[in-house]
């Protein structure tokens, strides 16, 4: 582990958060995890939650799942928001590995100005929060650091998102896993134009990662939940949105990053018109009464 990491790790956020997320779960479940830690494979790490940023190992695993079950070898990760790199690099990191253990490979994008974050719009952008000049990167470093399928994508995101869509190939590795951190209404109302293109370049169903709806300030009014909000009203087939039973299918119910996932449901994907194949073998349901 990278002496970041530890610095990370000895934040009072972060503590706080541990204690809570894990402390408060069963105790038979904790020593599990020592020992998956020490022995488990790959996928069952993520399943304990015991790979940095749960939130992408989850839905790159989840993405993955998905493409393979529909025979899809290539799939694109994109993040919106880079700022330092260190989500993207470890999108990076997660996508190597998983990479070795199934036969997929993925192409990585990571979206930002490079300049930090720009004037807010109103109070939709939240203010309060975040102001002109956030989150600046460092680009000349981190692009050196980047691997060879991770390409950054430089300027605002209207106006790079139309040529994103034009110049690359996504029906040949539809899109798998976004992750949204640009904090602002207006950027992430922005950004969502990236899942109006043909139903191709996108698996059936997905899911995107919310970074900035956890503070006391951010509600509904306002930020990446108003732009959600607004997106599904605006798009008949193109809908996002929470699955409830996300944390029933975890072993830890209580992280904070599960209320952060949704997902993208393309409603006019190709896979969405196929009519079941056994259509003619009706299933039927046994009565264990008789």
């Amino acid at each position: 582990m990278r002496l970041g990491y530890l610095k990370k790790l000895g934040k009072k956020h972060i503590l706080k958060r541990i204690f809570i997320e894990r402390v408060t779960e069963p105790i038979h479940l904790n020593l599990m995890t020592l020992f998956v830690l020490v022995f488990g494979n790959y996928r069952t790490k993520i399943l304990f939650d015991v790979i940095l940023r749960q939130n992408h190992a989850y839905s790159i695993l989840n993405a993955t799942d998905t493409a393979l079950q529909n025979g899809i070898r290539k799939i694109t990760i994109i993040e919106f928001g880079v700022a330092a790199g260190g989500g993207l690099m470890n999108i990076c990191k997660i996508c190597r590995k998983l990479s070795s253990i199934y036969p997929i490979t993925y192409q990585i994008f990571g979206f930002d100005t490079g300049a930090g974050m720009p004037e807010p719009v109103d109070y939709r952008d939240h203010p309060e929060l975040y102001k002109k000049g956030d989150f600046r990167m460092d680009m000349s470093r981190l692009t050196k650091e980047l691997p060879k399928n991770c390409e950054l994508i430089i300027g605002e995101v209207k106006d790079t998102i139309p040529d994103f869509l034009k110049t690359h190939s996504l029906t040949d590795a539809p899109i798998g896993f976004i992750s949204f951190d640009l904090d602002y209404y207006s950027s992430t109302k922005e950004a969502l134009s990236v899942l109006l293109a043909n139903p191709a370049c996108y698996l059936p169903c997905f899911p995107v990662y919310l970074d900035d709806i956890a503070l006391w300030s951010h509600n509904s009014y306002c930020g990446e939940l108003l732009a959600i909000h607004e997106f599904n009203q605006e798009q008949p087939f193109r809908k996002i949105e929470r699955n409830r039973f996300l944390a029933y299918n975890r072993v830890f119910k209580h992280a904070e990053w599960l209320e952060h996932i949704f997902f993208v449901h393309i409603l006019d994907a190709p896979k969405r018109k196929e009519i079941r194949k056994d259509e003619a073998n009706p299933d039927v349901l046994a009565n264990p009464y008789f």
